[in-house]
């Protein structure tokens, strides 16, 4: 059996896709497959697909499809993958040349294999320039399951720059929602509950790339609606296979940070009087009023408190003010470096 299936969404991403498709074909690992998934794309990004397919051999495959969003892509690729894991990485993002031999080695420390393996991530610009590292407080010397260490639950949701074993997808009925924002937020915390044991490799080996467009730049406020959405599929699903007491801290800092904190700063930086702002602030109020007691914000930095302290004031406005004169410092830093 191939050891590792590479998952490559794709839609619309011409100006990125070589990148990407070279970070995986130059893998210091030989056991692996990839999986070109063109989601109906109108621009060059499926015949680029194709001809790295014909120079690449049995290596990689090309599948299009018509559009049906990111979650449909990934989809496709679960159901025609081979390899015993599966990895997910986004067409305008590049991987490190260790990345699959990193994880695959490390899911190999456990005799029987490691349902699923994390790894950091560098945040990128649209040059490739890192803007910071991102890692993990986990610890990486031993194996973990959800029971021992909860605190998995709250990682970063991104599906890429993880393995997983296939059938926490194939045998679950485990699926990405399709035309869906925050698709992952809805399904990593549910393939995480169907795993045994989990490593991590505290090391970043995954470029995830900002551009505009993206969720976290878009301009449009109406979507971030999305996230209340995908909470209430999550906190369904946890209440559905009797987990919810179980996790309940753990879920009560998910919608703190991805609900009050996360998606307001998104709105109130575009428009500080969006209703969307009150609605995110009595979901979570309603959802889990003693949320304040809450032992894992703690772990929040001191920023993130005073913005958490300024959204329960309603002071939207100062928010917005705030992330104005940090933008403006952050480009006068960029424009020194040039």
């Amino acid at each position: 059996m191939i050891k590792i299936s590479v998952i490559v969404p794709i839609y619309n991403v011409q100006d990125y896709l070589e990148e990407c498709l070279d970070s995986i074909l130059r893998q210091d690992f030989s056991d692996y497959e990839v999986i070109l998934v063109d989601d109906g794309s109108t621009d060059r990004s499926g015949t680029i697909a194709e001809e790295y397919a014909e120079r690449s051999g049995e290596r990689v495959r090309v599948v299009h499809q018509a559009n049906g969003g990111l979650g449909a892509a990934r989809n496709t690729g679960i159901e025609l993958a081979q390899g015993d894991y599966l990895t997910f990485v986004d067409s305008d993002d590049t991987i490190e040349p260790n990345m699959l031999s990193r994880l695959y080695e490390k899911a190999m420390e456990i005799p029987t294999g490691a349902d699923i393996v994390i790894g950091g991530f560098y945040t990128v610009t649209e040059a490739n320039q890192v803007v910071e590292p991102i890692l993990e407080s986990l610890p990486c010397d031993r194996d973990m399951t959800l029971e021992t260490n909860p605190e998995l639950l709250m990682i970063h949701p991104s599906a890429c720059g993880k393995i997983y074993r296939r059938i926490l997808f194939t045998e679950t009925g485990i699926r990405y929602p399709s035309r869906v924002w925050y698709e992952d937020i809805r399904t990593t915390p549910k393939a995480f509950t169907r795993a045994s044991s989990f490593l991590y490799v505290d090391e970043p080996l995954y470029r995830y790339r900002l551009r505009e467009g993206s969720i976290t730049k878009n301009k449009n406020t109406k979507r971030n609606e999305e996230i209340l959405w995908a909470f209430e599929d999550l906190l369904g699903y946890f209440r559905d296979h009797n987990l919810w007491e179980r996790y309940h801290l753990e879920l009560e800092y998910l919608a703190v940070f991805h609900v009050l904190l996360t998606a307001s700063v998104r709105v109130a930086r575009i428009d500080p009087k969006d209703a969307l702002l009150t609605r995110f602030l009595t979901y979570v109020q309603e959802n889990f009023p003693a949320y304040r007691q809450n032992p894992y914000l703690s772990k929040l930095e001191k920023s993130h408190m005073l913005l958490l302290h300024l959204i329960e004031k309603r002071r939207y406005g100062l928010v917005r003010l705030l992330f104005q004169i940090k933008d403006a410092f952050d480009e006068g830093k960029m424009g020194e470096s040039v």
